[in-house]
């Protein structure tokens, strides 16, 4: 439950969505802090232009440090990470029926109009913060199934 809160505690600080998510669980797999800030930086707001949420996108670099192996660089080796994408996508639309940014906020933070409504309507105060506890819950329930 400290990872959940924690998580969602980074967002409310200023931290990205992706950021809150993926620097939260880096230590599991020794990677600083500093980095795992940097790697995730440009995942928010669905990449800046609406495609998959940030705290989804997090959750997909942690599965695949937890569930890749030595051989990532082939198909075969690449099978349990996209499982567990399948897997935790599908328990998050199952709550959201989406993983898209545009579709979660109802606008696209990618333009200027959509960044000035989610703005005006705080939806990042106000919605974002239970996608990363969501994306952080559904990823606590697969790293300690697996």
């Amino acid at each position: 439950m400290d990872r959940i809160n924690n998580a969602v505690e980074k967002f409310n600080k200023g931290y990205a969505c992706s950021q809150a998510i993926f620097t939260e669980y880096c230590g599991l797999f020794d990677i600083d802090s500093e980095k795992a800030l940097k790697l995730s930086a440009g995942f928010a707001g669905g990449m800046r232009n609406g495609k998959t949420c940030g705290a989804v996108t997090g959750a997909f670099m942690v599965l695949g440090l937890k569930f890749g192996n030595a051989n990532c660089e082939k198909a075969d080796g690449r099978k349990n990470v996209y499982d567990a994408v399948v897997e935790f996508t599908k328990n998050f639309e199952q709550l959201y029926d989406s993983t898209d940014c545009k579709d979660l906020l109802g606008c696209n933070v990618g333009t200027v109009d959509g960044m000035r409504k989610a703005k005006e309507e705080k939806l990042f105060n106000t919605i974002c913060p239970k996608f990363i506890k969501s994306a952080a819950e559904i990823l606590e329930g697969m790293l300690n199934k697996k």
